[in-house]
């Protein structure tokens, strides 16, 4: 789990980027929002967006005002302009996994962020005293076939949906 102050710079530049790209962030899904960084942020910085946290947590939705939604069985009605989906699917098996995926190109109207350690991460990057290892190992392969369907990668965390108006050049995205 990650700082208060490192999501907020994360928010920040997530943020700043749709600006980049020419699109105002009206609406935001944070997915599995835990104790609340990133909806905090936005509701504190950007008081007109609507943001619409989950989390399959009873608890974590009773303490910190989150519905109560399961993103691998429940399909948004409606698109946000940013969806946030971090470090979430990892918790799902595959079968799981590929339906939150899929649901999360349904609730995405231009950008995901998308974060889950992989299986390259858990072997050479995350710490292994401070993560959580009850979890399901991909690779980022796996990853990125199963979001390039419907998504088309940025870099850092950020996909595109391909039903956005956004615009990457070649050297922006990544090629596959």
């Amino acid at each position: 789990m990650h700082s208060r102050r490192k999501i907020e710079t994360l928010a920040s530049a997530v943020h700043h980027f749709c600006n980049w790209w020419d699109i105002p962030v009206r609406s935001v899904l944070d997915i599995g929002a835990g104790v609340g960084y990133w909806s905090n942020w936005y509701r504190k910085n950007h008081q007109r967006t609507k943001v619409v946290s989950v989390d399959v947590s009873e608890h974590a939705c009773n303490k910190y005002g989150h519905q109560l939604r399961d993103i691998s069985s429940w399909t948004p009605t409606t698109k946000f302009d940013l969806v946030i989906c971090q470090s979430v699917l990892q918790y799902l098996d595959d079968r799981a996994a590929r339906a939150a995926i899929k649901n999360l190109s349904k609730a995405t109207k231009h950008v995901l962020f998308f974060e889950v350690p992989t299986t390259n991460d858990l072997h050479h990057n995350v710490d292994r005293t401070v993560t959580d290892l009850e979890i399901y190992s991909r690779s980022g392969d796996w990853y990125r076939q199963e979001l390039s369907r419907n998504f088309k990668q940025a870099g850092a965390g950020l996909w595109i949906a391909k039903t956005s108006t956004i615009v990457l050049y070649e050297l922006e995205g990544t090629a596959r």
